[in-house]
């Protein structure tokens, strides 16, 4: 099939600037309805790689994120996002973009178009058959992901790729492309729109339906999240006073012990028993 570069086509809409705000703000909108239509579209390529990653992490593997620009980022947030939402190490999701960590808040000239930079810093984490590598980039066309993808795949190890064009260079090094189609852009080529709002959806889909398989949540509670702040402490503490039939103070008490509501209820539970 010819590829086609659908997120770099004209908008749909015609001089922006002499649009009212509430236009603009509307015709935003009608757009993004499009996204979760088209990301419910690519639900089974998602479920066949979160079923593949699922099985590798419990055998201690690992998801790699690879993107550059928006793309990049959008993997270091989700990556970033475990440890403090499932109690997971950082060591588990790891998000690498394009100009490393300076990228993040400022373009890096060409960091991009490097085709052997990807694999060499998936190299540096000592990568491995047990991991998962997945590469973002919007036009599917980003060197510095394909290199990563293409050497990773001949290594053995599981490649998927999330772009919003059809047939991409990049799903082509990829054992599951995931692509969602969302159409041009409100602003042309501004992919950080609805494209980086697909690409966010399928992020989220993927390591949340992953840590629901591996135990990190229990009922619809994130009982392994990380005790940061004042507000995730409380949020904690009634957790653990609806599963236990506990006080405020107790089970306060019991959180702190443990340091998750997971540990302070499998605690409880194994006093319990110990003393029946």
């Amino acid at each position: 099939m010819t590829f086609q570069k659908i997120t770099e086509s004209d908008s749909l809409y015609h001089d922006l600037e002499k649009m009212s705000v509430h236009e603009i703000l509307e015709d935003i909108n009608r757009e993004d309805q499009k996204v979760a239509i088209a990301v419910s579209k690519v639900i089974p390529q998602i479920e066949k790689l979160v079923t593949a990653i699922v099985e590798r992490m419990k055998q201690g593997g690992r998801i790699f994120y690879l993107g550059a620009g928006t793309s990049g980022r959008l993997g270091v947030l989700d990556a970033s996002e475990i440890p403090p939402t499932y109690g997971m190490p950082n060591t588990f999701v790891i998000g690498l973009i394009a100009g490393g960590d300076i990228a993040l808040r400022n373009p890096v000239e060409a960091a991009e178009d490097d085709l052997k930079k990807g694999w060499e810093e998936l190299q540096a984490h000592n990568i491995n058959k047990m991991d998962t590598v997945i590469g973002i980039a919007a036009s599917g066309t980003t060197p510095y992901v394909i290199g990563a993808l293409h050497n990773a795949r001949e290594q053995g190890i599981l490649t998927a790729s999330i772009s919003c064009n059809p047939d991409s260079p990049m799903a082509k090094e990829a054992d599951i492309a995931i692509e969602p189609i969302v159409g041009p852009e409100f602003v042309t080529g501004s992919t950080r729109m609805k494209s980086g709002t697909a690409q966010k959806m399928v992020l989220n889909m993927i390591t949340t339906s992953t840590m629901i398989k591996l135990g990190r949540v229990k009922g619809n509670r994130m009982v392994n999240m990380q005790l940061t702040n004042q507000k995730l402490i409380d949020r904690g503490t009634r957790m653990i006073m609806e599963e236990l039939r506990l006080d405020y103070d107790q089970a306060k008490h019991l959180l702190l012990l443990h340091g998750s509501v997971q540990e302070a209820i499998d605690s409880f539970h194994r006093e319990w028993r110990l003393n029946q």
